[in-house]
């Protein structure tokens, strides 16, 4: 495990950056899985920046979605929705390329990541609650590949969704589970800010248990954990 403490966000961002465009930069297949929310976006800002200059083949980059909730009415779900609004539709990736996790072909997505290559990159945020990818606690094992949850109208996990968005979110949602996350090659997981705090000290100090998803995570052979002083304050190290 490798541990990062940048000064602020602008540097996280920029390390975090660093780190994906080397992998996009590979002179073969490279399989990308990346995240949304507003962690990352900084980190994208300077990726499009970057790309925008930069000619070079890119035919053979590919990205799979980790997560997904329906959405009523909607073609894409709320993780592609932001992936393609941050990243996917400003830097004009082939449809091709794009490998949507969905809750049609959830039970088949493990064995089709096995058949193009394996993950070389998976990027992550962190929730306050220690959740990563859609593993929420209280939702998920430690031995679950990509699996789906189901939810109702008006309980907890569906009024959790409503405030992620403005449109009625539809069950199942899925998402990859620890042991699909655990296959990827390489793991780059980003915190920053004084509410990640107390839930980085338990992640990266606390013991490894399935109340605390991502606590697992540590035990990547290739993880990178990049925080900013922020969400790093309360570490003892």
């Amino acid at each position: 495990m490798k541990k990062i403490i940048a000064k602020d966000y602008g540097t996280m961002s920029e390390l975090a950056a660093a780190i994906v465009l080397e992998k996009m930069m590979e002179s073969k297949r490279v399989n990308l899985s990346l995240t949304a929310g507003n962690t990352p976006l900084g980190m994208y800002e300077i990726l499009i920046d970057k790309l925008q200059r930069m000619d070079f083949d890119r035919s053979s980059i590919h990205y799979y979605n980790f997560d997904e909730v329906p959405l009523v009415g909607e073609r894409y779900g709320l993780t592609m929705r932001a992936l393609k609004t941050a990243f996917y539709d400003r830097v004009h990736i082939d449809d091709g390329n794009l490998h949507e996790l969905t809750s049609q072909n959830n039970q088949a997505y493990d064995q089709k990541i096995l058949q193009d290559g394996g993950l070389d990159l998976i990027v992550m945020g962190i929730g306050t609650d220690g959740h990563f990818c859609a593993n929420m606690p209280g939702y998920t094992s430690f031995d679950r590949e990509t699996y789906a949850v189901s939810f109702e109208e008006g309980d907890e996990i569906y009024n959790n969704l409503l405030t992620l968005t403005d449109k009625e979110p539809v069950s199942p949602y899925v998402t990859f589970g620890p042991r699909t996350v655990l296959a990827g090659k390489q793991l780059l997981v980003l915190a920053e800010g004084k509410t990640k705090a107390e839930i980085m000290k338990a992640v990266l100090e606390g013991p490894i248990t399935e109340e605390v998803p991502a606590s697992i995570l540590r035990t990547h052979r290739n993880v990178t954990f990049i925080l900013d002083e922020a969400a790093a304050s309360q570490l003892s190290e």
